[in-house]
């Protein structure tokens, strides 16, 4: 069967048929055939129960190979590139090749490369399907609260997939500032013309737009089955970190409070070993992956973690040494990466390599299976969006509050901070460094916060890293567009700056 794909051409956007992937289990071939026409889509939006199975089926895309490509296992590829083009994520050996390229920022920066084309057709996938809900599920037949949260999570993934794209795609943008540059183009229906890149302003504003209006629905919305789908706590979450790129630092403290209220924090007895299981209680959105759908090398988990692959086996992952010499000695956290590489009760692939400052943080109960559920947000993320955007916006003290809230959760030792200013901030965002490594956030937040690239003193390899220095704003931070869909479409959208 088939599914909507973004194959690197203007999209042509027909029915929705990811519940035909989720409920067959097709093969992921199908995930390189053009979209189809040939189903009708009342068939899908009949009723609020064959709509479930299509919002079911964009979850499925989640942790679905694309294009054949063993590194792009739906949006793990995209948080795996996101740190390997940081500074705080160290490869330890060349193993099978697999992101050494990203690692030394070529491909990202090749118009041919698969990371761009997965980057784009990824995300524009999920869109197409997305505005295939939005756009039918108000026909269908069904209760209300029913589609209300389908709907809500539609509109939560289109604006999650713009979000997504335009910071790689387009200029960081700048509050107050000139954001008329090129981002993505905004398709919100079904096209069958290319369309122009829009500016960056637009994106975020119809990534706004979207997230206001899921979060309207799902206030008056049936309530979700699992932590696999998008709730308001979800749409709240991604209005958080929205609001903390465009430095609107009252929203983001706002909402990442409100997406936090209802999830607890981890005790340090549940740190270590808990981040491969939806059953961690700071889970506010991810996959529970299920075991009768194998994901084998293209897992996360095949590349950081301890199931036993020719990467994880010749390069385990490893902390930035100057950041892991941050973390207090009484901090949970510093029990996640073995400095020495030589202890030997700390879990390795087997048959795999030891290196210095290796990472146990996302360790599999069973190595034997790549399998393994996948967070995409927490409640952790949200104190530290919190704390950063009332420091940012003048409110120290209740900055200090929620840090302390967090920090001491993980460091029994861990005191008030006394820091004001950009001292604060600077504490603030190495906590976030800390807490979320791994976690694909590394890039976007360089991007955001306008910093270099900076792997110089610590323990990156340089034959393996090439690069150690990018400059703030340097026209690399953008991503080039695929050189297909420029062909394709005929010079209507057009490349970044090469």
């Amino acid at each position: 069967m088939k599914i909507f794909n973004r194959k690197l051409q203007y999209p042509i956007l027909g029915t929705v048929l990811t519940a035909v992937l989720f409920l067959s289990g097709c093969k992921k071939e199908a995930l390189q055939k053009d979209p189809s026409d040939k189903i009708n889509t009342e068939v899908v939006f009949a009723s609020t129960e064959n709509a479930y199975s299509a919002i079911n089926g964009m979850h499925r895309l989640m942790y679905s190979q694309w294009y054949s490509n063993q590194a792009a296992g739906g949006q793990s590829g995209n948080m795996i590139y996101m740190e390997v083009l940081g500074d705080d994520f160290v490869m330890t050996g060349a193993a099978n090749g697999w992101f050494n390229s990203e690692y030394k920022w070529i491909s990202h920066r090749d118009a041919n490369s698969s990371i761009n084309q997965y980057n784009y057709g990824f995300y524009y996938a999920l869109i197409g399907n997305a505005n295939q809900i939005i756009n039918n599920i108000d026909g269908a037949t069904g209760p209300e609260e029913d589609k209300n949260f389908i709907k809500g999570q539609a509109l939560s993934y289109r604006a999650w997939g713009y979000y997504q794209m335009v910071q790689l795609f387009g200029k960081r943008y700048v509050k107050g500032g000139n954001n008329s540059g090129l981002g993505v183009s905004l398709i919100l229906d079904k096209s069958t013309t290319a369309v122009e890149r829009n500016t960056v302003e637009e994106v975020y504003t119809q990534i706004n737009k979207d997230l206001d209006d899921a979060i309207a629905l799902f206030a008056n919305a049936s309530g979700r089955p699992d932590v696999s789908h998008l709730n308001i706590d979800v749409a709240k979450g991604l209005k958080a970190r929205v609001a903390l790129t465009q430095q609107d630092y009252v929203t983001a403290a706002k909402f990442a409070k409100e997406a936090r209220a209802d999830y607890d924090l981890m005790t340090n007895a549940q740190y270590i070993g808990s981040f491969t299981t939806a059953a961690n209680p700071e889970w506010i959105w991810g996959i529970r992956h299920r075991e009768d759908q194998p994901t084998y090398f293209y897992s996360y988990y095949a590349y950081v973690g301890n199931f036993s692959s020719t990467n994880t086996r010749g390069n385990p992952k490893a902390i930035n040494s100057l950041l892991y010499d941050k973390i207090s000695d009484t901090d949970v956290r510093k029990r996640v990466w073995d400095p020495t590489g030589a202890d030997k009760t700390f879990p390795v692939a087997a048959s795999g390599v030891r290196m210095p400052y290796m990472t146990r943080k996302f360790t599999l109960s069973n190595p034997g299976n790549s399998n393994g559920d996948l967070m995409f947000m927490r409640a952790a993320e949200m104190y530290l969006i919190e704390a950063e955007a009332l420091a940012r916006s003048g409110s120290e003290a209740a900055a200090k509050d929620v840090l302390m809230e967090l920090a001491e959760n993980r460091d029994p030792d861990y005191v008030l901070s006394t820091n004001t200013g950009a001292s604060l901030i600077e504490e603030i965002l190495t906590q976030r460094r800390v807490e979320l490594w791994g976690e694909g956030f590394r890039f976007y937040d360089l991007k955001r916060l306008n910093l270099p690239l900076d792997r110089n003193g610590a323990n990156h390899i340089a034959s393996l890293a090439v690069e150690f220095s990018i400059p703030a704003g340097d026209k690399r931070w953008e991503f080039l567009i695929p050189q297909g869909e420029i062909d394709r479409t005929l010079g209507v959208v057009v490349q970044n700056p090469l």
